[in-house]
């Protein structure tokens, strides 16, 4: 088995689980204070359109672990608007829903690889500046951001061994912005 292989594997566990701790902290709170829905709607739509590339591409791994991961987001969004965030709150999710569905159409994987590396940004930025400035990052999980710190890790390694540009960028991109969000939770718990 080659390193890629088996940082592929660590890589399908990790987008396996990386979300589940934040639908199951929200749903033992019945809350979202401090999470984002319009983060968890682009993480799914971004997750699925993952899958996508990584049918195109060839590369399994990828498909199995966003694929999965997209689904777990589509559930914290449904539930974070039934336990308190609003609809007016997703700002971003329809405008690159329709940036993910004309890139595809229009380039394939070579564009939708393009547009995903940066995707990360467009996801997780919402939740950034959410932690940074809600009072209460009550039912914001550690784990997953530590878990999406890990991924993004992960991912990079992976790509740096097999040459994909758009998944090293979105390594780089996940990393960055999943500690951001860590330091506001580790800050807020003081």
């Amino acid at each position: 088995m080659t390193a890629s292989s088996l940082l592929g594997i660590l890589g399908t566990i990790i987008g396996l689980v990386r979300a589940l701790p934040q639908l199951v902290t929200m749903l033992r709170a019945r809350r979202a204070e401090g999470v984002s829905v319009d983060t968890a709607a682009v993480s799914a739509m971004v997750s699925f359109a993952w899958a996508v590339y990584g049918l195109w591409t060839d590369q399994p791994f990828v498909t199995l672990a966003t694929g999965a991961s997209g689904v777990v987001f589509l559930l914290i969004a449904i539930f974070a608007l039934r336990y308190g965030r609003t609809l007016s709150e997703l700002q971003i999710a329809p405008l690159w829903l329709a940036v993910l569905g004309v890139t595809a159409y229009l380039w394939g994987a070579a564009g939708l690889g393009i547009v995903l590396a940066v995707s990360i940004l467009v996801s997780n930025l919402p939740q950034v500046r959410l932690a940074w400035r809600e009072a209460s990052l009550a039912d914001l999980s550690l784990t997953t951001w530590l878990l999406s710190l890990a991924d993004g890790l992960v991912w990079g390694l992976y790509a740096l061994l097999e040459g994909d540009r758009s998944i090293m960028v979105f390594g780089v991109l996940q990393m960055t912005t999943s500690a951001a969000v860590v330091a506001a939770k580790l800050r807020s718990s003081r």
